[in-house]
C-alpha cells in the first residue's frame, strides 16, 4: 500500500460529481426499506426480499461499478494515470492502494446502507442484518476486484459492466438456472443462507451454491482479477510512453 495513492485516489473519487451518485442511490435504499417497514410491519422475509433483490441484486454492483471506475478508470481516460506510473511506485502496489479505496468505499456506501435498511426494514435479534453484511461484504471485495480489473482492461467498462451488472446478474441470472450459478451475487448468497441457518428458507433466502463452492469462487474471482488487473497496468505504461 502507498499512501500518497491512497490520499491522492480519495480526493480524485470522493472531490467529483460522481460522490453525490454514491449519496442517491443508499438514500434510495433507505426510502424503499422504510415504505419495507410500513407496508408489512418489519416481516423479516419483506425484508431480505429488498435486500437480497434491491441491495444485493441492483444497488452492490452498481455502487462498486461507479466507485471501481472512478478510482482508476478516469485517470486512465484523461491521461492522468502517466503521471503516476512515472512515479518509482510498483504497479503492483498503485493496483492494491486503488483497490483498497474501492473496497473501504464500497463498504461505507453500500455495505452499511445495506445492514441499516435490513434493520429499517424489519430483522429477527439482529440475524438477517450479521447474513447480508456477511454476504454484501465479500460480494463487494468481488465486484471491486473486477471491476478494477474490467477499467484497466478497456476504456468501456462502464458499458461492460453495467451490461453485467444488469443484463447478467440481474435478468439472466433471475430467470436461467445455469446463470444463477456463475453469480458473484448467488456466491456471497451462499454464506448469508449459511448464517441463517434454518431461518433462511423461511425467509425466502436461498442461493444457487453451496457455502465451500461460493467461498471459493469468490476468491478465484478476487484473485484472478486482481492479477489481471496489475498486469494490465504494467502493460499501460509501455503503450503511453510509445
Amino acid at each position: 500500500m502507498n499512501l500518497t495513492v491512497i490520499r491522492l485516489t480519495m480526493r480524485g473519487l470522493l472531490g467529483r460529481r460522481r460522490a453525490i451518485l454514491l449519496l442517491i442511490l443508499p438514500a434510495i435504499l433507505l426510502g424503499l426499506a422504510g415504505l419495507t417497514r410500513w407496508s408489512s410491519g418489519g416481516a423479516p422475509d419483506a425484508s431480505a426480499t429488498l435486500a437480497g433483490q434491491f441491495a444485493m441484486g441492483t444497488l452492490l454492483p452498481l455502487m462498486c461499478l461507479l466507485i471501481s471506475t472512478g478510482v482508476i478508470g478516469a485517470e486512465i481516460d484523461d491521461g492522468s494515470i502517466v503521471y503516476m506510473l512515472a512515479k518509482p511506485i510498483p504497479r503492483r502496489t498503485i493496483v492494491l492502494s486503488k483497490m483498497a479505496v474501492a473496497v473501504g468505499s464500497a463498504f461505507v456506501f453500500a455495505v452499511l446502507p445495506t445492514i441499516i435498511a435490513v434493520e429499517i426494514a424489519g430483522d429477527d435479534g439482529g440475524r438477517l442484518a450479521l447474513a447480508f453484511g456477511l454476504s454484501t461484504a465479500l460480494a463487494a471485495v468481488a465486484y471491486t476486484a473486477l471491476f478494477v480489473a474490467l477499467s484497466v482492461a478497456t476504456r468501456n467498462a462502464v458499458i461492460l459492466g453495467l451490461l453485467y451488472a444488469l443484463l447478467w446478474e440481474t435478468v439472466l441470472g433471475g430467470y436461467v438456472p445455469g446463470i444463477r450459478a456463475v453469480s458473484v451475487r448467488q456466491w456471497a448468497l451462499s454464506v448469508g443462507e449459511r448464517t441463517l441457518g434454518s431461518h433462511a428458507a423461511a425467509w425466502g433466502v436461498s442461493a444457487e451454491v453451496g457455502i465451500v463452492t461460493g467461498v471459493v469462487m469468490l476468491i478465484v474471482a478476487t484473485v484472478a482479477a486482481t492479477f489481471l488487473a496489475v498486469r494490465k497496468l504494467q502493460t499501460l505504461r509501455l503503450v503511453s510512453v510509445d
